[in-house]
């Protein structure tokens, strides 16, 4: 059953960065962005992280608490995290777990072969654990203000 707006996204829990276990019902009380990228170390998915990096003392502010999500290992994952300087934890979502759950798996094409990957996607789930905004298809540019943004009307609401 993958998510739908304005309802209750039902717990997960996933490997991530820093040897942490993390759980929806554990950021009970906190609102959370899970964003989900193709794969580590590649430019626009540098580019989004690097913009969530150098907001996320905003979303911190705004009680938002940021995960980035990949297919990519662990050991990946941390690379690029430290790399990036990233003050997030990145989630490995090798068994597409959370992918189904989020339904981000799509068909793309690159170069002319067609292949099953992952859509560049963004979710805000409120302190209650419910889907508030979601963001599909997304372009990097100024896409974090905008979700940003969203996070700090939720907070304020």
């Amino acid at each position: 059953m993958a998510v739908a707006l304005d309802q209750p996204v039902a717990d997960f829990e996933a490997q991530a960065t820093g040897a942490k276990t993390v759980s929806l019902s554990g950021l009970k009380g906190r609102q959370v962005v899970i964003y989900f990228y193709p794969k580590d170390s590649t430019p626009g998915c540098t580019t989004e992280g690097q913009g969530f990096r150098d907001q996320y003392a905003a979303f911190q502010a705004a009680n938002t608490e940021v995960f980035g999500v990949s297919r990519d290992g662990l050991k990946s994952h941390e690379n690029f995290k430290a790399k990036q300087g990233f003050p997030f934890e990145l989630i490995s979502d090798k068994d597409e777990a959370l992918c189904q759950l989020f339904d981000v798996i799509k068909l793309k094409k690159l170069y002319g072969k067609e292949y099953m990957g992952v859509d560049r996607s963004t979710f805000l789930i409120d302190s209650e654990g419910v889907l508030r905004k979601e963001w599909r298809g997304v372009k990097v540019p100024g896409h974090v203000e905008a979700v940003l943004a969203q996070a700090q009307a939720l907070n304020n609401g």
